[in-house]
C-alpha cells in the first residue's frame, strides 16, 4: 500500500465551494449549427425573451446586410414575401429588407443535476448548479408568415371570383347538444393529449429581457454571482461529507431494479397478454377491436389447435352472421349504462340502431347512409360509425359490406347459418315494431332478371306459330268490325304459316317480361323519351349517373309492362348524341380518381333556349380544362355576345355544373 502511494502522490489540494446565487437562472447556450471560432460576441442582438417554465428562449439577432456574402436581392425578396408591400408597424422586417434573424431554443437535456457551471479564481474551486442547457438554432417562422401572407391573397382573389350567391347552401337543421360532466379517466386522457399541452404552453407569457456584451459592466457584475459569497464550511454543507457518507454516494447500494412494463393504451393487448385469457374471453377482445371478421381470420388469430367447435360456441354469443362473417353484438360494443362518445346517446337507442344498420347488410350489399338515418333517426356521427363498423363507401353506390361474402363457411356449417338466420328473423321483428317499417320497404327494387334462355330456331319457330294460332280468333273479329265499317275493305285470311313468322328475338333471347319477343321499336321509343326528358331536367350527366336514372326509371314501371332488359352502353351512348346532346370531353388530370363511366360527360346540346349558344361556350371551356372560375367563364361570355346579365350566368352554373372550394366542376364530375 505505502509503494502505491508513494507512485500517486497528491500534488495540489483544491478546495470547492457551490455557489447558488445563480442556481435558478443560469444557462449554458449551445449553437449547434456553428463552429466555435464563430461565435455571436460581437453580434448585435436586438431583442431577447424567455418562458422560464417551458426554458424557452428566443434571441433576435442583426445580420450584417454589407457583407459580400449577404445577397440583397433575396433579402428583398423574403421582406417582401412576409410583409408584403404596404407599411406597418407590425412588419417584421421595417426596412424592407431580411436584417435580422431569430435563435430559437430547445432543450438539450431536461434533467440537468449533474451539470454544473465551474470558475476557477485563487486555487479555489466555484460550482454552480445549471437550471438548464438550451441549444439555439435559426428559427424560420417568417417563412410560416410569408405562407399566411400567400393564402390570404388567394382566399382574397377567389373571394372576389364568386358572388356572394355563389356559395348559398340549403338550410340544414342543427343539432343541438349538451356536455355531459367528465369523467376523471376523459379528463386525464384530455391533460395528456398534445392539443391540451400546446394550450398550456402557449399561455405562459413571454418575458423580455435586456441583452448585455460579453464585456458590458452589468456582465462582469453578474459574474460575481458565480462566486460563493461565504467560504464558511458551514455554509457548504452539500460538500462536507464523513467518509462513509462519501463512500456511500461513490458506490451506492445495490437495490432490485423493478421491471417497468411499457404503458399502452388501456385497451390494447399484446397477443402474449391474449392467449393467457379464457378463450371466450379472447373471441370477445378480438371480436370487439376488429368489429367484423370472417371464421377462418379468426381461427388464425388465435393459438394452434384451439378446437374450432368451441370457438363457434363463443363467437355466436358475442356476434352475429352477416353474409357469411361474423360482426360484433352491439350490446357488445355498447353495455348497459353508457352512452355515445359523440351525442351523448343512451347505449340501449345506440343498439337498437345500429341492430338495424347490420340487419340491412343482410338483404343487400350496400346501403344509402340517408335512408339509415332518417329510419333510425340518430346524430350523423352515430350512424357513421354504425357503417363504417362494417361498410365502406362508394362513389354513387353509398356504403358496401366491407367483406365478400363467404360462402364456404355458410356450407360447411348450414345448421349455424340456418340458427342464425332464425336469430334475425327475431331481430327483424322487434326492429319493426320500433322504427314502424316492414322487409318489403327495403327489398331491391331492381329483382335480378333470369339469365336469357337459348333454345333452337325450330321451338322458336313453333312457338311463334302457337302464338299466332291463340290469337288468330281475336285478329278476326276486330277485322270484322273493321269492315263493317269500311265496306271496300276486303278479307285477307292471317298467314300463320312457320315460314311466315318474323325471327322475334336476337340469338334466342325471350322478353321475360311478357312472355313474348321484345319489340326493339317500343324499347328504342322509351330510350329516346327518355334521354330528351332527363337532359332538359339535368342538362349536364355523366354517363353513369344516366345509367342510374335509367335503371330507377325502368324500376319504377308497372309489373307486367313492357321495358328494356339490357342495352349496351354503346346503345345508350347512341341514343344520347342522336337526341341534341353532345359528349364534352373534358381533359380530366392523370391522378383523378373518377371512373371510365363517370370520364364520359354528356350535355344538351341544342333546347330551344336563347341560352344554347351561352351553354355552348361554357361547354367549350371544360373541353379544355376539368374546372374552371367564374370570371373565366364571364370574360368569354363578354367577348362573345357583349354583356350578359348576371341572373343568365348564375342560371347557367346552377344548371350544367356545381361549385366547390372557388372553382366550378361539370355536374359529376367533382372530386369527392
Amino acid at each position: 500500500m505505502a509503494s502505491g502511494e508513494d507512485d500517486d502522490p497528491i500534488i495540489e489540494e483544491i478546495d470547492v465551494y457551490l455557489a447558488k446565487s445563480l442556481a435558478e437562472n443560469l444557462y449554458l447556450l449551445q449553437y449547434p449549427v456553428r463552429p466555435s471560432t464563430m461565435n455571436y460576441d460581437d453580434v448585435n442582438h436586438l431583442a431577447a425573451k424567455i418562458k422560464p417554465k417551458q426554458q424557452r428562449l428566443e434571441l433576435e439577432m442583426a445580420m450584417d446586410t454589407m457583407s459580400p456574402n449577404y445577397c440583397r436581392s433575396k433579402g428583398e425578396q423574403i421582406a417582401l414575401n412576409v410583409d408584403g408591400t404596404t407599411y406597418d408597424e407590425g412588419n417584421t422586417y421595417s426596412v424592407k429588407m431580411m436584417d435580422k434573424q431569430t435563435f430559437s431554443s430547445i432543450q438539450a437535456t431536461t434533467n440537468t443535476s449533474r451539470y454544473a457551471a465551474a470558475v476557477f479564481r485563487k486555487g479555489e474551486l466555484h460550482i454552480t448548479p445549471l437550471t438548464g442547457i438550451l441549444q439555439m438554432r435559426p428559427s424560420f417562422s417568417y417563412l410560416d408568415k410569408a405562407d399566411g401572407k400567400t393564402r390570404e391573397r388567394e382566399a382574397e382573389k377567389e373571394g372576389g371570383d364568386s358572388s356572394q350567391d355563389e356559395a348559398e347552401e340549403d338550410a340544414k337543421a342543427i343539432t343541438v347538444r349538451f356536455a355531459r360532466p367528465e369523467s376523471e379517466q376523459a379528463r386525464q386522457r384530455r391533460i395528456q393529449s398534445y392539443e391540451f399541452l400546446q394550450k398550456k404552453h402557449a399561455e405562459e407569457p413571454w418575458a423580455h429581457l435586456r441583452y448585455h456584451g460579453l464585456k458590458d459592466s452589468r456582465s462582469e457584475h453578474e459574474r460575481q454571482y458565480m462566486y460563493c459569497q461565504s467560504v464558511d464550511a458551514s455554509q457548504n454543507s452539500e460538500l462536507v461529507k464523513t467518509p462513509k457518507e462519501y463512500l456511500a454516494m461513490l458506490m451506492p447500494p445495490q437495490t432490485e431494479e423493478k421491471i417497468v412494463r411499457p404503458a399502452g393504451p388501456s385497451n390494447v393487448l399484446s397477443m402474449a397478454q391474449l392467449r393467457t385469457l379464457p378463450l371466450a374471453e379472447q373471441v370477445k377482445t378480438l371480436m370487439r377491436n376488429v368489429k367484423l371478421m370472417p371464421f377462418a381470420n379468426l381461427m388464425g388469430l388465435l393459438a394452434s389447435g384451439t378446437d374450432s367447435t368451441a370457438v363457434l360456441r363463443c363467437i355466436q354469443q358475442v356476434a352475429l352472421l352477416v353474409q357469411g362473417n361474423w360482426v360484433v353484438k352491439s350490446d357488445v360494443l355498447y353495455p348497459k349504462n353508457t352512452c355515445s362518445a359523440h351525442s351523448g346517446v343512451p347505449a340501449e337507442v345506440l343498439c337498437r340502431g345500429r341492430d338495424f344498420v347490420i340487419w340491412r347488410f343482410t338483404l343487400e350489399r350496400s346501403v344509402m347512409r340517408k335512408e339509415i338515418a332518417a329510419v333510425i333517426k340518430l346524430p350523423p356521427e352515430d350512424v357513421k360509425e354504425f357503417l363504417e363498423h362494417v361498410a365502406v363507401p362508394r362513389v354513387n353506390r353509398g356504403w358496401e359490406f366491407m367483406l365478400p361474402t363467404d360462402r364456404e363457411f355458410t356450407k360447411k356449417h348450414p345448421d349455424i347459418a340456418h340458427r342464425q338466420n332464425m336469430l334475425w328473423m327475431g331481430i327483424q321483428s322487434k326492429l319493426e315494431k320500433v322504427f314502424n317499417f316492414t322487409k318489403e320497404d327495403f327489398m331491391p327494387k331492381n329483382s335480378p332478371q333470369p339469365d336469357p334462355v337459348h333454345i333452337s330456331g325450330e321451338q322458336r319457330l313453333k312457338m311463334a306459330h302457337e302464338r299466332a294460332q291463340a290469337n288468330q280468333a281475336t285478329l278476326k273479329k276486330e277485322h270484322a268490325a273493321k269492315k263493317g265499317q269500311k265496306g271496300d275493305c276486303d278479307v285477307e285470311p292471317m298467314d300463320t304459316s312457320p315460314s311466315h313468322i318474323p325471327n322475334g328475338s336476337m340469338n334466342g333471347d325471350i322478353d321475360h317480361a311478357n312472355g313474348n319477343g321484345g319489340d326493339d321499336a317500343s324499347s328504342s321509343s322509351e330510350l329516346t323519351n327518355f334521354v330528351r326528358n332527363i337532359f332538359r331536367k339535368h342538362f349536364v350527366l355523366t354517363l353513369s349517373e344516366f345509367k342510374r336514372l335509367f335503371g330507377l326509371h325502368l324500376a319504377s314501371k308497372p309489373a307486367g309492362q313492357v321495358v328494356v332488359q339490357s342495352m349496351s352502353d354503346y346503345m345508350l351512348q347512341n341514343t344520347i348524341l342522336h337526341n341534341n346532346c353532345r359528349q364534352i370531353h373534358v381533359p380530366f388530370p392523370a391522378q383523378t380518381t373518377l371512373a371510365a363511366d363517370e370520364q364520359k360527360v354528356f350535355g344538351l346540346w341544342d333546347s330551344g333556349e336563347e341560352l344554347d349558344q351561352h351553354r355552348r361556350a361554357l361547354y367549350e371551356l371544360f373541353s379544355k380544362n376539368y374546372r374552371i372560375k367564374r370570371t373565366l367563364f364571364q370574360t368569354r361570355l363578354s367577348q362573345e355576345f357583349g354583356e350578359v346579365p348576371k341572373t343568365d350566368i348564375d342560371r347557367l352554373l346552377k344548371e350544367c355544373c356545381v361549385s366547390a372550394a372557388g372553382q366550378w366542376y361539370l355536374r359529376g364530375t367533382c372530386p369527392s
